[in-house]
């Protein structure tokens, strides 16, 4: 089982930033993949925003890419965050850190998933709201 708690929502400026926190417990909390993903209000979907690979590289959403940047505290490793950068208007939205099973190959390898869909284990969400 895996357990996540975000903070550091609120209310940025176009061009401001803001530095999201996701807290990670659990038994499980070092054998998943984890990833940020967004969900505007309104709108059913989940797009995710950034994750890590496997081999603790990071990936991202090409509408927030050079502008966000994950990362884990150097210590426990049970803290991701997300710093978001010259903010926009469409970067509103609540913000979910996530978790997920990786994707193991019969050849050998894995893999992190990237649907929302494949993720297990979600946090409550924190909301960002960019002002102009």
């Amino acid at each position: 089982q895996v357990h996540l708690v975000e903070s550091g929502g609120g209310s940025g400026q176009s061009g401001g930033s803001l530095r999201l926190s996701c807290v990670v417990t659990g038994d499980d909390r070092t054998n998943v993949c984890l990833g940020w993903f967004r969900q505007v209000e309104g709108r059913n979907e989940r797009e995710r925003v950034a994750g890590f690979e496997t081999d603790g590289s990071t990936s991202y959403a090409d509408s927030v890419n050079d502008r966000f940047a994950l990362s884990r505290d150097s210590g426990t490793k049970n803290t991701v965050f997300l710093l978001m950068t010259n903010l926009k208007p469409e970067d509103a939205a609540m913000y979910y850190c996530a978790a997920a099973w990786p994707i193991y190959y019969r050849r050998g390898g894995s893999a992190c998933p990237e649907d929302p869909n494949t993720f297990a284990f979600w946090g409550q969400g924190t909301q960002v709201t960019v002002s102009s």
